[in-house]
């Protein structure tokens, strides 16, 4: 325990938010003498190394993980900014099963983090960068982090919103709009792999796994709501396809695999049901897929932006 603060995300946040406002500081007294010879040199050999979580070889671990060295302090900031937001995701999937309200703001407060990254730290350094760079070292790679946190403090609205017995065609859009995030985060990615190669499939297949688990609970509440209509003909209908589709898509990670099954199998009861009341009761028509409502997407939430804190101390470096 480090201060009262017991989970280790809280510690290493608590360490991290004491270490940037220093960075900072001296990242703005560097800044304001640059051009002196002695300072750029003291910057071109500060030897700060970083591993990467997000390379192809970072999963399979042959040789122990692979390093980079950038030797430049804006480079520094970068990556303990990626590392920062990493940890309050990780803090908010501690607190899922816990605190619905406190896990979607850490991931906000995450999705600012790499907002801010992708817009305000990382697109000046990409001219200074090598060839061979951290995946973390890209902008694009910051917008999907973004994404994937502004997706996941969703998930863990509508979780919230399930919980208060919300209207089934609510709960609908707001799962689409869980993968209306995730969306937008695969074309970025789809873009970026093409240039470098090195970024883990793993990262793709999380995404995409995500976001048609959420597109098939969608289509589930799309179900039910038409079900209370009366619509159960319809309802049939958007089961059926959404089962034939989420069937294509089960992934191969295990522990992502077991959830899909276990909603295909839950779904695939639920059909059971329908088609049976519709025998026993209402013998309606089962429409085609091209006379079913399209999916409608609803996004509720937004990112907390973040803001960079200065330790304000003055810096006298001896340059001669």
């Amino acid at each position: 325990m480090s201060g009262g603060l017991v989970s280790r995300y809280e510690q290493d946040i608590h360490k991290i938010e004491q270490y940037l406002p220093i960075l900072g500081n001296l990242l703005f007294y560097v800044d304001a003498i640059s051009t002196n010879i002695r300072i750029a040199q003291w910057n071109a050999a500060i030897k700060i190394r970083w591993s990467s979580g997000l390379n192809s070889s970072s999963f399979f671990n042959l040789t122990g993980p692979k390093f980079f060295q950038i030797d430049n302090l804006r480079f520094e900031l970068g990556m303990t900014l990626f590392l920062y937001g990493g940890i309050l995701r990780e803090r908010a999937l501690e607190l899922l099963s816990t605190d619905l309200v406190q896990s979607p703001n850490f991931f906000r407060q995450a999705a600012g983090i790499y907002h801010h990254l992708a817009h305000d730290v990382l697109p000046p350094l990409q001219p200074l960068l090598p060839p061979e760079k951290p995946p973390e070292a890209l902008a694009e790679v910051s917008t999907i982090m973004s994404l994937i946190c502004l997706a996941e403090a969703q998930a863990a609205a509508v979780r919230r919103a399930e919980e208060k017995g919300t209207s089934p065609s609510l709960l609908a859009k707001l799962h689409h709009g869980v993968a209306l995030f995730l969306e937008e985060a695969i074309g970025i990615l789809s873009t970026v792999v093409k240039q470098h190669k090195d970024i883990s499939s793993r990262l793709l297949e999380f995404i995409s796994s995500c976001k048609s688990l959420h597109e098939f609970k969608g289509q589930e509440y799309v179900a039910q709501s038409l079900k209370a209509s009366d619509q159960i003909g319809a309802a049939i209908a958007v089961l059926h396809s959404a089962l034939i589709n989420a069937k294509k898509k089960i992934p191969r990670e295990e522990s992502w695999k077991s959830i899909y099954q276990k909603q295909i199998h839950d779904a695939s009861e639920v059909l059971r049901k329908f088609e049976h009341e519709n025998y026993v009761v209402w013998s309606q028509n089962i429409p085609s897929v091209h006379e079913l409502p399209l999916p409608e997407g609803k996004k509720i939430v937004q990112v907390i932006h973040y803001s960079p804190k200065i330790w304000e101390r003055q810096i006298a470096f001896k340059t001669k």
